[in-house]
């Protein structure tokens, strides 16, 4: 079986952050050369979790970027999404499984051994790891983990990594010299003042996707 290789860089399009509309953001970050991006929207009803995502896929899908959705197996399932991502609270990988099926990107976050242990053992796609430093984009912190986390769990698979909490462009080579695939990065993007700009500082110097994570 061939191995998921995901871009470096892993945007993360939380509505919270946004001060455009969602695919005005999507389209800059998109022409700067992101590959992947997720929708996050905790406070939208599913239809309007729908309908953006339809907007975002419509745009997205003819440049060849990925688009995966926060929360919600039967959103982006029905909207068409590359995939999904869950946290720790949400349906467990494989229920999750079964609504997007087989083909399409699961993602989970953990967020210590436990938990990582449990992810790699199961049909998830990528496992996010974090907070790797202290964020400021979510209000039930867990405890911060380190790059220490991230080269202890590397051995435990070949899934890819996705390290994620409190990124900066500074810190990110550190990241993926100690063994992941993949920076999920919000702040340090959408609230820079230009995020495609920052983007493209990323890319530059973390080096593009190997191949585009889209199914």
């Amino acid at each position: 079986m061939k191995r998921l290789v995901l871009p470096r860089l892993y945007v993360i399009l939380d509505a919270a952050l946004l001060t455009v509309p969602e695919t005005d953001c999507a389209q800059e970050l998109a022409t700067a050369g992101v590959r992947l991006l997720q929708y996050r929207n905790k406070r939208a009803s599913a239809r309007e979790l729908f309908e953006t995502s339809k907007k975002l896929l419509l745009l997205l899908s003819p440049l060849g970027v990925s688009l995966v959705v926060n929360d919600r197996p039967d959103v982006a399932a029905v909207a068409g999404a590359n995939g999904v991502h869950v946290g720790q609270e949400d349906l467990g990988v494989e229920e999750v499984r079964r609504v997007v099926g087989a083909e399409k990107l699961v993602g989970v976050s953990t967020h210590n051994l436990e938990q990582f242990e449990r992810a790699a053992a199961s049909s998830v796609d990528y496992i996010a790891v974090g907070p790797i430093f202290t964020t400021g984009t979510k209000s039930n912190l867990d405890p911060v983990v380190g790059t220490q986390f991230i080269r202890e769990v590397r051995p435990l698979t070949d899934k890819p990594i996705v390290a994620i909490g409190g990124i900066t462009l500074q810190r990110a080579p550190e990241i993926i010299e100690s063994g992941a695939d993949s920076v999920a990065v919000i702040s340090d993007i959408l609230r820079a003042p230009e995020p495609a700009a920052r983007a493209r500082q990323y890319i530059d110097l973390l080096g593009p996707a190997s191949h585009a994570a889209s199914t």
